[in-house]
C-alpha cells in the first residue's frame, strides 16, 4: 500500500492533477468555473507573423505584376489566357504567378481565421472576482495546507490575472444581479466535503425578477396614489421629478437596459404621470 501525505489528499481523494481539475471545473452547471488563459502575447505574435508573411507575398505579387506588364503579358488582363499559359510548363512567369496565388490563398485564409478567432477571444470577459477567488483557492490548495493541484509551469496558469478569460459569464450583468451573486444570502450546495458552495444562476434570476416586478409596481401605483392624494401643484411637480428619478435608477440597477433604453423607459414613465396629473382625476 502506498502512503500519501495529507497534503496530497483532498475530500478523501488524491489530488491527482488534471483529472481532478477537470472534474472540479465541470461540477458547476452554470460553467462559471471555465477560466483559462487567453495568451494575449502569443496571439499577437501569431498575428504579426501571419501579417508579415502576407506583406512578403504582397511585395512579391507587386514585383511579378511589374514584370508581367513589362513583358506585355496578356494573362495579366485575361484569365482565360492565364489558364492556357499554365498548361505550358515552360512559361515560368505563369507558373510563378500560380504558385504565388496558391500561397496567397492559404496564408490569407489562415490570417483571416486567426483575426476572427482573436476578435471572439477579445470579446470574452475577465472572470468575476467571486468565481476567480474560489477557483484560485482550490487550485492552490487554499489555507488548509493542501498541495497545489498542478505542478510544473502549469502551476502558474492563474498568476497573470489580466490574461485570464471566463468562457461564460452570467447572462444578467445588472448591478442588482451582481450584488446578489457576490453576496448570496441563502446557503448553497456544498461541493462534497469542501468549503466551496454553489448556488444556481436561475435562482438569482428569479429573485431579481421578483424584486423588479415589485419595484416597478410600487413606483407606478405609489406614484399614482401619492399624486391623487396631494393636490398642491408644486408638490406634485416635485413628486413627479422624484418618482421619475427613482424609476430611472431602478431601471439602470435592475435591468441590462442600455442608456437609450433607460431614457426611453423613463420618458414613458414620466409621460404616464404627467397625463394622470393633467387629467385632473383628483
Amino acid at each position: 500500500m502506498q502512503v500519501h501525505n495529507k497534503k496530497d489528499i483532498e475530500e478523501g481523494r488524491i489530488r491527482d492533477g488534471y483529472p481532478a481539475l477537470s472534474s472540479w471545473l465541470s461540477r458547476d452547471p452554470d460553467d462559471e468555473g471555465f477560466i483559462f488563459r487567453r495568451f494575449s502575447r502569443l496571439s499577437a505574435r501569431n498575428l504579426l507573423n501571419l501579417q508579415s508573411q502576407l506583406i512578403s507575398i504582397e511585395k512579391e505579387l507587386e514585383d511579378l505584376d511589374r514584370e508581367s506588364r513589362q513583358a506585355q503579358d496578356v494573362g495579366l488582363r485575361r484569365w482565360e489566357t492565364f489558364e492556357n499559359q499554365l498548361k505550358d510548363p515552360s512559361n515560368k512567369l505563369a507558373q510563378r504567378r500560380k504558385k504565388l496565388y496558391d500561397e496567397l490563398e492559404d496564408k490569407m485564409k489562415n490570417y483571416q481565421e486567426a483575426l476572427m478567432l482573436q476578435s471572439s477571444v477579445s470579446n470574452l470577459r475577465h472572470p468575476r472576482p467571486r468565481v476567480f477567488a474560489a477557483f484560485q483557492e482550490w487550485f492552490s490548495g487554499g489555507s488548509q495546507g493542501k498541495a497545489a493541484i498542478l505542478n510544473g509551469r502549469a502551476a502558474t496558469m492563474l498568476d497573470d490575472t489580466q490574461d485570464l478569460v471566463a468562457l461564460r459569464t452570467p447572462a444578467d450583468e445588472d448591478a442588482l444581479s451582481r450584488a446578489l451573486q457576490d453576496h448570496w444570502p441563502f446557503p448553497g450546495r456544498k461541493f462534497d466535503t469542501g468549503t466551496i458552495s454553489h448556488f444556481q444562476e436561475r435562482h438569482v434570476m428569479i429573485v431579481v425578477a421578483v424584486i423588479g416586478v415589485i419595484t416597478s409596481a410600487a413606483l407606478l401605483v405609489g406614484a399614482i396614489v401619492s399624486l391623487y392624494i396631494v393636490q398642491e401643484p408644486r408638490s406634485r411637480l416635485a413628486m413627479i421629478a422624484g418618482f421619475t428619478a427613482l424609476f430611472a435608477i431602478s431601471v439602470a440597477l435592475m435591468t441590462n437596459a442600455r442608456r437609450a433604453e433607460v431614457f426611453a423607459a423613463t420618458a414613458a414613465y414620466a409621460a404616464v404621470l404627467v397625463v394622470f396629473v393633467s387629467g385632473n382625476l383628483g
